[in-house]
């Protein structure tokens, strides 16, 4: 399926890391996803309830972010990718999750995972 709904550089607090110290302080988590779909119905009716209601899926990720703590990136981005694929009709899920604040003795832009899950 090449259509896809892309919802990028999603930015949540939660507190998730194996260190406790990362548990106890909320940072700031970026997510990705894109749904893979058949876009052509929607796009032709120009009709909201053809197609996933992006709103929505940002809602999950928040609720997935701001949520219980995990301790791997791995853990958060297997729930989001989860809940999207048995939420919403969606035939693939790509799922980014990215952690810019790593306690880690030096510099790094960030560290992520990227999981892609199909039905």
């Amino acid at each position: 399926m090449s259509d896809r709904i892309v919802l990028s550089q999603m930015v949540f607090r939660g507190r998730h890391g194996v260190l406790e110290t990362e548990r106890e302080q909320a940072q700031p988590f970026e997510v990705d996803v894109e749904l893979h779909l058949s876009l052509r119905e929607a796009g032709i009716a120009d009709d909201l309830t053809r197609t996933v209601d992006y709103r929505d899926v940002f809602e999950l990720c928040r609720t997935v972010v701001e949520g219980p703590s995990h301790l791997l990136l791995e853990a958060v981005a297997e729930v989001i990718a989860s809940e999207l694929l048995a939420r919403f009709e969606v035939e693939e899920v790509v799922v980014r999750v990215r952690k810019p604040e790593v306690a880690l003795p030096g510099e790094l832009g960030y560290a992520g995972v990227e999981i892609r899950r199909r039905l």
